[in-house]
């Protein structure tokens, strides 16, 4: 099993979430402050007449788990969901998962997802 962790911008959350809704059992949507290579936002100040570079870009990570043979299905379906061809759209993450149990059910492995 495969962990996905999907930094995309929170404006694609909507579309990454259409694209994976129908293959991957469940999937969780943080949003939060990011820095990284996408161009951060100027912002006004000073009622208006003063401007500065806002600090953190408004980012959501998207993290599910998915069983080997959806990987690249997944990662595909994000990529493409996300894309929008400038820096910033984000980074995909994939790390193993060893075991998983779903609480409810008493479930282990690819049976829990």
């Amino acid at each position: 099993m495969k962990r996905i962790e999907a930094t995309i911008q929170t404006d694609k959350t909507g579309p990454v979430s259409d694209a994976i809704k129908d293959i991957v059992g469940g999937f969780t949507i943080l949003e939060g402050n990011g820095r990284g290579s996408g161009q951060r936002q100027t912002i006004r100040g000073g009622r208006g007449t003063g401007t500065f570079l806002a600090e953190y870009n408004k980012v959501a990570t998207v993290s599910t788990i998915v069983e080997d043979s959806k990987l690249e299905m997944v990662i595909k379906a994000i990529s493409d969901a996300a894309f929008s061809g400038k820096a910033g759209d984000g980074i995909i993450a994939v790390s193993t998962v060893d075991d998983v149990l779903n609480i409810a059910s008493k479930k282990r492995g690819s049976e829990a997802l």
